[in-house]
């Protein structure tokens, strides 16, 4: 079916079935600009981590590190935490009868870093989850009403054929088509950038254990 004969059977629809095939047209536009967004900054996200966990863990010292990365807005997962954490340590003065507490400190200000950048990676997909979930329902509202329209055309012809409710029965499946259209790229980038976050929140979790772990080991030089 070419674009003309679908744009055809949309001008052609009845009134309900025009709106229904709207809401799924904006919501499938709205869909793809969440998609394209999500996608640069999951991918902007993981060449951060890449680059700064790279550095980290080729023993570049923890205060030229900080120094690098102070500069830059942009920050989440290890890196933000790593700068967030270390500004807490800075801020501390170790004695042996306020190492447990001070490292509390830390590790709290490492749930509050994690935490944030969750919410963060987690902005938009609600509405990733609702268009996939409920787009073919709402296709298929248009569908059934089509469908309905159709039949009850029917009655008020004089011969009742496939050919006189064919073509309102293709304008109403053209609003599942669409609903199906919205659907399932909502639920697949949601699913991959579902995934994508407990994965980078996973891997910025077991960065705070081994960060927390050389806090600890410094805090007792000092």
């Amino acid at each position: 079916m070419d674009d003309i004969s679908v744009l055809n059977l949309f001008l052609e629809a009845g009134l309900v079935v025009k709106i229904v095939m709207l809401l799924l047209f904006i919501a499938s536009i709205l869909s793809w600009i969440v998609i394209v967004e999500r996608y640069n900054f999951f991918n902007k996200i993981k060449n951060l981590n890449s680059n700064f966990l790279q550095k980290f863990w080729n023993g570049e010292d923890l205060d030229k590190l900080y120094k690098e990365i102070s500069s830059d807005e942009s920050m989440y997962g290890a890196m933000s935490l790593f700068k967030n954490s270390f500004d807490e340590y800075k801020s501390m003065n170790f004695d042996q009868n306020n190492n447990e507490l001070d490292l509390e400190s830390i590790n709290r200000t490492m749930r509050v870093s994690i935490a944030s950048d969750e919410e963060e990676m987690n902005k938009h997909l609600p509405f990733l989850a609702n268009v996939g979930s409920v787009s073919p329902y709402v296709g298929l509202l248009g569908t059934v009403w089509g469908i309905m329209t159709s039949f009850q055309g029917l009655s008020d012809a004089t011969q009742a054929t496939i050919n006189a409710v064919a073509p309102g029965i293709s304008e109403a499946l053209i609003a599942t088509g669409m609903g199906l259209f919205a659907a399932i790229p909502a639920v697949v980038a949601f699913n991959k950038f579902t995934a994508e976050s407990e994965t980078i929140s996973q891997n910025t979790l077991i960065f705070a254990e081994e960060l927390a772990s050389i806090f600890y080991k410094q805090s007792i030089k000092k």
